[in-house]
């Protein structure tokens, strides 16, 4: 069974003892003057009334922590017949308030008879009334002396359900701080694994990235060099044509030749210039 069901059910129990309580304490304050004992009668009934009244805050504390439990059950058929608990317990409390009220006043009413009728008895003389008259005294006395240790009673019994309450308040505050932690510790864990994963792929990014530059360095490295090879191969054949035109200009070779060389595959090397032979010098006679 589940802890919520169990702590519902233990709930039903209390609230049927505390209810059996109560209907005792209405039961008893309803005979008060029935046995023609109004002085005697008359000083229990705060007694009974204390004990009604601490029965009817156990009742409504019990409401109360129902009310929260309702909510919590695991399927929606407990929800509701925990809910319709709580609405049948509401009713019956009011219930009960207005016969502890009703039988407050019919306790009123017998105790002002049986009070006349003990008044009429004591002022009637003789040695019944003087015998009568001592044992009220006695009882009265006993009475105020068992009133007091009641009420001293009473006092300590609520002092203790109040620190029983408080006690279940603050197990329950640490049960709440429990699971707070516990939640707090898994998430804690969950981005552990999360920042594990995130600096796993930081390293993988700058290897990724040292990886670019090399690459990078290693193709600009290559383009540069065919750049000058292009630049040295381009630079070679200007003057090789250079060398070409002037060997035309001067005719050490033809452009026949050259173009016929050229469909062959050769090319002509051009003649070394031949000096041209100095003119004559004649003697003057």
């Amino acid at each position: 069974m589940d802890k919520v069901t169990q702590a519902v059910e233990n709930l039903k129990k209390e609230w049927n003892q505390a209810v059996t309580q109560l209907e005792e304490c209405i039961a008893a304050i309803e005979s008060c003057g029935k046995m023609g004992k109004g002085t005697e009668e008359a000083s229990s009934l705060p007694r009974l009334n204390g004990s009604a009244q601490d029965a009817q805050q156990f009742l409504n504390s019990l409401q109360c922590r129902l009310d929260p439990l309702a909510e919590q059950l695991p399927t929606f058929e407990e929800v509701q017949s925990g809910q319709e608990t709580l609405r049948s317990w509401k009713e019956q409390y009011q219930k009960l308030r207005m016969r502890l009220r009703n039988a407050n006043l019919q306790a009123i009413s017998n105790i002002k008879k049986a009070a006349q009728e003990e008044r009429d008895l004591l002022l009637g003389g003789g040695e019944e009334s003087t015998i009568r008259r001592r044992n009220l005294q006695t009882k009265a006395g006993m009475t105020s002396a068992a009133e007091s240790i009641t009420d001293s009673l009473r006092r300590s019994r609520q002092l203790m359900v109040q620190e029983v309450e408080r006690s279940a308040n603050t197990l329950a505050t640490f049960d709440e701080s429990t699971s707070v932690l516990r939640k707090a510790e898994g998430e804690y864990q969950g981005h552990r694994s999360l920042l594990m994963r995130t600096r796993g792929l930081l390293s993988s990014m700058q290897r990724q990235d040292v990886l670019d530059r090399i690459i990078l360095t290693v193709g600009f490295v290559i383009f540069s060099l065919v750049v000058l090879y292009v630049v040295s191969r381009r630079i070679g054949l200007l003057t090789l044509q250079r060398k070409l035109a002037d060997a035309i200009r001067s005719g050490s070779i033809s452009a026949e030749d050259v173009v016929a060389k050229v469909q062959h595959g050769v090319v002509p090397a051009p003649a070394p210039l031949v000096p041209s032979p100095a003119p004559p010098v004649y003697d003057e006679l």
